[in-house]
This record gives C-alpha cells, sequence and structure tokens, in this order.
C-alpha cells in the first residue's frame, strides 16, 4: 500500500467515525441526556447549548415538530388555516398569538417557526435582560405588527418582506412591571459624550437585540438603518443577519 493511499484512509477515518456516532444517536444504540442528543426533540425550557441552533432548525422544519414544540411555551395561541393572499404572500403552518409570556396589546400572526423563535427568545432573553439591567419584569411587548402583504421598506421593485410570509415580527418597545415605558426610538441610542456610561434602558434593549440573534435569522435594529430606528426587526428566513 502506497504512502498517498495510507493518507487517504487516515482521513477518512474521523468521517467515518462521525457518520457512525451520528447513526448510534439516531438509532438509540447510543443514549446520552437529550440536552446533548442533536436528534432529540428541542424543549423551550432547557438551557442552550451548541445544539440548541440545530434543534432549532430541526423543528422549525417540521410543522408537526415545531407544533408539538410550540406546545410547551407560554403562548395564548390558535392555529391559522393556510391562505395566499396575492403573490408571493400568504402563510402555512401559522398561528394567531393573543398573548406570549407577556402580553401583547393586538393579537398577531407569526408561522410556527416565527413563533417558535419568540417563544425561544422570550424563555432565554427576555426577563433575564429586564432582571440584569433595570431590576424587574417585562410586563407587555409593543409591537408594530407581523404579517403584511408588502415588499422590502413597502417600495415597488423590491422583493417580497419576511411579513409577507408571517415570518417576520417588528417590536417597538417594552412595558415593565413597575410601570416603566422603554422604547427603541427613545431609549436605544448610545450617548453623544463617550465617557458617559449608556442608560441602563439602552443596555437592556442592546442584550434583547443581541440575545434575538441567537434564535431568529435575521435581526435588525436602530444602527442598521433610519427604517429601523424605531424598532427592531426579527425573522425567520433564508438569510443570516444581526445588525
Amino acid at each position: 500500500m502506497n504512502l498517498l493511499r495510507v493518507r487517504s484512509l487516515l482521513w477518512l477515518l474521523p468521517l467515518l467515525a462521525a457518520a457512525g456516532l451520528a447513526w448510534a444517536l439516531w438509532s438509540g444504540r447510543l443514549r446520552v441526556p437529550d440536552d446533548w442528543n442533536p436528534w432529540a426533540p428541542l424543549r423551550i425550557d432547557a438551557t442552550p447549548n451548541l445544539l440548541t441552533r440545530f434543534k432549532l432548525e430541526r423543528a422549525s422544519s417540521d410543522p408537526v415538530a415545531c407544533r408539538n414544540a410550540l406546545s410547551q411555551a407560554e403562548l395564548r395561541l390558535s392555529p391559522v388555516e393556510d391562505r395566499v393572499t396575492g403573490d408571493h404572500c400568504g402563510f402555512t403552518h401559522a398561528v394567531r398569538i393573543e398573548r406570549s409570556s407577556v402580553a401583547v396589546g393586538e393579537p398577531f400572526t407569526l408561522s410556527c417557526r416565527a413563533a417558535l423563535s419568540l417563544a425561544m427568545w422570550e424563555r432565554h432573553v427576555l426577563q433575564q435582560a429586564a432582571q440584569a439591567h433595570l431590576g424587574t419584569r417585562v410586563q407587555r411587548i409593543e409591537h408594530l405588527g407581523s404579517y403584511a402583504c408588502r415588499n422590502l421598506y413597502g417600495e415597488q421593485g423590491r422583493r417580497r418582506s419576511q411579513h409577507a410570509t408571517a415570518d417576520a415580527l417588528d417590536i417597538a418597545g417594552f412595558v415593565l412591571d413597575d410601570g416603566r415605558r422603554v422604547r427603541v426610538l427613545a431609549d436605544w441610542p448610545a450617548p453623544v459624550d463617550a465617557a458617559t456610561p449608556p442608560s441602563a434602558e439602552s443596555r437592556f434593549l442592546r442584550a434583547l437585540h443581541d440575545g434575538a440573534c441567537d434564535h431568529f435569522d435575521v435581526v435588525l435594529g436602530p444602527d442598521y438603518n433610519r427604517a429601523h430606528a424605531d424598532h427592531f426587526h426579527f425573522d425567520r428566513g433564508s438569510v443570516r443577519a444581526c445588525r
């Protein structure tokens, strides 16, 4: 056996080992805790780890798995019939959310996968950030809507927005248990003077923005462009961006 062939076989060994491990996990022949089993269903209340995003993607791509995962969430919702409302507009496997883990005001419609990301963000980011930076909890989310059959920025000639398939939600502010209101437009900006530390409200909003990037595909805020000066845009789509 020549040296080149030996080297080729050595490269194959890690691939074969990885394939064997994946098969053992998938088939159940190798038992590991569900938190560290990539084929175990997503649990919303499980502490996030390196496999969480993989499990979220798997659940998002399977309507049954998505609904099963979503049933664990603190959401008051009802299924919405699939519908087509225009050219590249409409939704499938969507839900109407009347309340999440907090009050939401006007009910809104989200695809199952977007609703699942919202539930994950609320469970692992929202209240933790509120307690850490503001010393209280969030009572209500103030949103600007979810589903809308429109192009990006509402401009003719652009591609459809993720809002057109109920895969996006815009959030403008938060009402806290102590009555305070935190708004993206008013409270996001950093101090003009670099020597002045950012406000607690600003730190809270930035923690929410950054934390959302772990659970949504696209997260846009005031630092992205003027169109997002007054809200966060969270969506599930085919690209990844955190800006």
